[in-house]
């Protein structure tokens, strides 16, 4: 795949998908860095519209580090229940929170390596929160935009971590902001993990296929 092959693609995504729908891009500009982070945090296995509809409800009740912290466990969790393994989630946003205030002054951290140091807060999360909530040049990357790449033929990698790595060396910075917006909606309209509608794709000429057994 070659450099241009990469920017064609990008350019023709880009156009058909200028604005995303996801819950996450949607609240660039419109949430505290707080919300975007527990918003990421709910979204894990979750459907997109669950998470916008949950992420409301909580938000009207307890949208501060002090506020999950002081919000009852049971009512926490009946809050985001529809959200799938709220057990676990619940206790994230508990433990996520007091961290915050212990070592954050309840501000969330604009640094990579200090959100990675939170507990329940992965490299994906990390930068979701550092491009969605700040504004930085970062590449979150989720399970389209590592899925994608490979199949397009850009890069050949194993894991989210890699793929981060190799995407920041061939592509070029100006298509970083809405590359995960771009992907993910790329990824559930056309793109999908099996049967991909090949006959729809926007970008099959520049597609090597890569893994692809059966399409449409």
């Amino acid at each position: 795949m070659s450099k241009i092959d990469i920017i064609r693609t990008m350019n023709i995504l880009s156009k058909k998908y200028p604005r995303s729908t996801t819950t996450l891009n949607t609240m660039r500009g419109n949430a505290t860095p707080f919300e975007i982070l527990i918003s990421c945090l709910l979204s894990l296995r979750a459907r997109d519209e669950v998470t916008d509809v949950i992420s409301r409800d909580l938000f009207a009740v307890a949208n501060t580090p002090k506020a999950i912290v002081d919000l009852d466990m049971k009512e926490l969790k009946r809050i985001i229940f529809r959200s799938g393994h709220f057990n676990k989630k619940a206790v994230a946003l508990k433990e996520v929170s007091k961290d915050l205030i212990a070592r954050f002054d309840s501000v969330v951290p604009q640094n990579y390596d200090e959100l990675i140091s939170i507990k329940h807060v992965g490299p994906k999360t990390a930068n979701i929160v550092l491009a969605f909530a700040f504004g930085k040049a970062v590449l979150p990357i989720d399970i389209h935009c590592h899925r994608i790449p490979n199949r397009l033929g850009w890069i050949k990698t194993k894991t989210p971590e890699e793929t981060e790595k190799k995407l920041m060396e061939i592509l070029p910075k100006r298509f970083w902001k809405e590359f995960n917006s771009a992907f993910v909606q790329f990824g559930r309209e056309i793109c999908l993990p099996v049967s991909p509608k090949c006959s729809e794709c926007p970008v099959a000429e520049f597609c090597d296929r890569v893994g692809v057994l059966k399409s449409r």
